[in-house]
């Protein structure tokens, strides 16, 4: 029996993720303690200024959890005129996007370690957002926890109402029930239209993830669903 009853009516906000605690390595350590404090925006309750963050007025795509960041860093990378924004709450991967920064040389990433839904809440203004990254979102694959998800609404209404009008929404996944249910979720979001009928086809600029890898192993079908936000 749960015998806390300091804040009984305190509203318990569902999480769409749960924060493991994984190990870093020695190199990821050193790449945090060092570029943290250069490439990391502390979470606030203040809207962002991406002239002052990024130094010029080039478009913005948020990725909404990044994991290990390989993919993150090869799209910034293939891509100095846009500015990326990294979500993501886990300290390993964020050390490691970190080390890819410094290697690779990159200029146009920033890192907020905090949960996305409530960086989009007081950070991120409306209509501000080019695109949104989904690469491979923790599926919730119990139906006690669909509740869990990240794309399904009112959360895509959230997410529509960051994006500029004729900015996209990307999402891929190895899960084929949370494919199918995230594109009914998408279609009924209010502002959004699907650029293709029903799945999209594969976008040859997304690098190939290490989830991805992990499910072409287990011979999951990857679907790629594509969004774009409508004229108002």
């Amino acid at each position: 029996m749960d015998t806390d009853t300091t804040q009984p009516n305190v509203h318990r906000t569902i999480k769409t993720f749960v924060l493991r605690a994984g190990r870093m390595t020695a190199t990821q350590q050193k790449d945090y303690q060092e570029l943290s404090g250069r490439w990391c925006i502390p979470f606030g309750n203040y809207p962002l200024d991406y002239a002052q963050v990024f130094g010029n007025t080039n478009d913005v795509v948020v990725e909404i959890g990044f994991g290990m960041g390989k993919a993150t860093a090869l799209i910034a990378e293939a891509n100095p005129q846009t500015n990326y924004l990294g979500l993501e709450v886990h300290r390993p991967g964020v050390g490691k996007l970190l080390g890819e920064i410094r290697r690779r040389n990159l200029e146009n990433i920033f890192i907020i370690q905090h949960d996305a839904l409530e960086v989009l809440e007081t950070m991120v203004p409306d209509g501000s957002v080019g695109a949104f990254h989904i690469f491979f979102p923790d599926p919730w694959q119990k139906k006690k926890h669909h509740k869990r998800r990240l794309v399904q609404r009112p959360r895509t209404d959230l997410l529509a109402r960051k994006l500029v009008p004729g900015g996209y929404l990307y999402m891929a996944t190895d899960w084929e029930p949370y494919a199918e249910f995230a594109l009914e979720q998408l279609d009924q979001t209010p502002g959004l239209k699907n650029k293709y009928q029903g799945f999209a086809p594969h976008q040859e600029w997304r690098p190939e993830t290490r989830f991805e890898e992990k499910g072409l192993d287990k011979n999951h079908v990857i679907r790629e669903l594509f969004f774009v936000r409508q004229e108002d």
